[in-house]
């Protein structure tokens, strides 16, 4: 028996060296920490691996909540075969899909979001027969304003569209004053000829 048992972990070891034995599971990621103002939507996004085809008929994927400084979880989105929003609870109507199953995309979006939504979210997949793997957390910070760094990236962005249209416009004149200018100059140099020309009948 040991010999056999010898054996067959040998022959296990041989298949795993050649890559013909693999270890199904789910990889899951998420974006980490997300910040968001108080009353804007936010979206949760949530991508993921399967080591199995995916079949839309039979992939589940859930979201839950943990709200700060408690262990208790409570659902926030479910899909199977289509998505089922929470019909109550703080997440009613608050909640909308904006995954793509095919795409191995299972985000959602946060309509409106509160202070009481402050915490972790969980994003689940299940891809059957790859029911095992890790889950993805998104830590969500609701604020009353956005950060300073949003803030100057959103101030950066703006100053530099105004500096870009400033600098196409003053290539634009600049342009049609050139071109004016050689006009006038050519101009300038068809009367030249002309007013030096002597009448014929003055001797």
């Amino acid at each position: 028996m040991c010999v056999k048992g010898v054996y067959f972990l040998t022959v296990l070891s041989g298949l795993a060296a050649s890559g013909v034995l693999q270890v199904s599971g789910m990889r899951i990621y998420t974006s980490g920490n997300v910040e968001a103002v108080n009353g804007t939507d936010v979206r949760l996004k949530c991508t993921f691996q399967s080591s199995s085809p995916i079949n839309p008929n039979a992939i589940v994927i859930s979201w839950s909540f943990r709200p700060l400084n408690l262990d208790q979880e409570e659902s926030v989105f479910h899909y199977q075969q289509k998505p089922y929003p929470p019909l109550e609870g703080p997440f009613r109507k608050r909640v909308v899909w904006a995954g793509d199953v095919m795409g191995r995309d299972a985000s959602i979006i946060l309509q409106q979001v509160k202070f009481t939504y402050n915490g972790t979210y969980i994003c689940q997949v299940k891809n059957p027969p790859d029911v095992h793997g890790t889950v993805g957390k998104i830590r969500l910070r609701v604020v009353t304003t956005a950060s300073l760094s949003e803030l100057l990236l959103l101030a950066l962005a703006i100053g530099g569209g105004i500096a870009a249209v400033v600098i196409l416009l003053i290539i634009i004149l600049s342009c049609r004053r050139c071109k004016k200018r050689r006009q006038g100059e050519r101009e300038g140099n068809e009367e030249a000829p002309r007013k030096e020309r002597k009448d014929p009948t003055v001797w």
